[in-house]
């Protein structure tokens, strides 16, 4: 059963559409049979009756064969006045075609009843409708009656109908459910967009009341959340602001200080950076970057920028790039995604680092890659949560922003970031961005 259910529709639209289309397919089979059996065999039951009166008008005399009359066709032939009938004997009905025709046992018991015997029925379909008895009064003769222009146009009226109501009906039903699923598809778009921090203008309200309803709750939801966001980048904003006022007055205090008291000097100056460095953190993660056009870019291009502007470190770092094509990004924020995993990887890690590149066919990567202790498995998930740090192997210094910041990079290029634990130890930061 598991195996059906993954050939069935899994979208409104689509499942919208089968349910129309099955309920017109036996609307279509109830009125076909219903006009079988209502008209269309009463129609054949007395045509059949018509044709049984005309062939006992044949032998109701009896038949006169003699010199005239060289056989039972011949004289069965020279009583038919006009083309509605036409006598054969066996061989000549078999070069007919009357073995193409098909054989109807309702008829042929009504036709027996009929002409009082068993008689045989049989109906030939081609450039006309052909009606075979053979009567019997004379079973070795094969009489044909033609009904010309009751096949004229080859579709019959009752079936030209019924195939223009349906296609008719299909294709109301597919409108119907287009302009159903129109609102519901236009939502799913605003709500991808608004979970990547983009807040579209509010949708118009359209369609069916419940779709109404709830386009007008998305809309409120969305302007909550923007408002929202808005509220806490002000805040962060100020607060970062206001506290480098005092951090910028203690440094110049700290620069007056007398030569006795240096090594306090330089404590408190590492304090101001560290801090000021987390300020830092606070507006990148506040910053959505949306104002930024994407553009194509060489990924290779950044990592060996990287690398380059990190060559004065105490340390190695080493590039292992492959051929890769440019993809859109927005340049500056993937850039600080890579200086991000760089510094960390020089933090916590043994003074290797590696820098590699990578395309699958359908994205283009890049990993960063440390010689540290790692990180245990359960911890990883939940690093990329805000103020969220490693555990006391890696330290425990900065505000646990930095990996957060990566995460609402990568999310806002529909990409996707993987930290493993390396087997020769170390950790394994993977980002993976699309094509488009």
């Amino acid at each position: 059963m598991s195996w059906f259910k993954r050939f069935l529709p899994r979208s409104a639209f689509s499942q919208t559409v089968l349910l129309i289309g099955s309920l017109l397919l036996v609307n279509q089979l109830v009125s076909y049979l219903s006009v079988a059996v209502y008209f269309i065999q009463p129609t054949y039951q007395q045509i059949n009756q018509l044709i049984a009166r005309q062939v006992n008008l044949l032998f109701v005399d009896g038949v006169d064969v003699g010199r005239e009359h060289l056989s039972m066709v011949d004289a069965l032939n020279a009583k038919v006045r006009d083309d509605s009938m036409e006598i054969y004997n066996l061989k000549d009905a078999r070069e007919a075609g009357v073995d193409r025709a098909a054989y109807y046992s309702l008829l042929s018991a009504q036709m027996s009843e009929h002409l009082g015997g068993k008689a045989e029925v049989r109906i030939a379909q081609g450039k006309e409708f052909e009606i075979w008895i053979r009567p019997p009064q004379a079973p070795s003769v094969w009489i044909k009656v033609p009904l010309t222009g009751f096949n004229e146009f080859g579709l019959s009226p009752l079936t030209l109908y019924l195939m223009v109501i349906g296609a008719l009906s299909v294709a109301g039903g597919w409108w119907f459910a287009r302009k159903q699923n129109k609102p519901l598809k236009r939502l799913q778009k605003a709500a991808i967009s608004v979970s990547r921090g983009d807040y579209p203008a509010p949708l118009p309200p359209s369609g069916s009341t419940e779709i109404i309803e709830v386009t007008n709750a998305f809309n409120q939801m969305s302007r909550s959340m923007q408002q929202l966001e808005q509220d806490r980048a002000l805040l962060m904003a100020g607060i970062s602001h206001d506290l480098r006022t005092p951090l910028t007055r203690i440094r110049l205090a700290s620069e007056m200080m007398v030569e006795e008291d240096e090594y306090l000097k330089e404590g408190i100056v590492h304090d101001i950076e560290d801090m000021d460095a987390i300020i830092n953190q606070f507006i990148a993660y506040i910053r959505q970057d949306q104002e930024a056009n994407r553009e194509l870019v060489q990924i290779n291009d950044l990592l060996q920028d990287i690398a380059q502007a990190e060559t004065n470190r105490d340390g190695e770092i080493v590039l292992a790039l492959n051929e890769c094509p440019e993809i859109p990004m927005q340049a500056v924020a993937v850039k600080r995604i890579i200086s991000n995993l760089v510094e960390n990887a020089f933090r916590y890690g043994n003074g290797w680092v590696q820098l590699s590149s990578s395309f699958d066919g359908r994205r283009v990567g890049f990993g960063v890659e440390d010689n540290g202790p790692g990180i245990p498995s359960d911890q990883i998930p939940k690093l990329f949560q805000p103020f969220t740090q490693g555990d006391s192997a890696r330290g425990s210094v900065g505000s646990g922003l930095g990996l957060a910041i990566i995460k609402r990079i990568v999310d806002r290029h529909q990409g996707q970031v993987v930290l493993t634990n390396r087997p020769e130890g170390g950790l394994h930061a993977q980002v993976w961005l699309p094509l488009e």
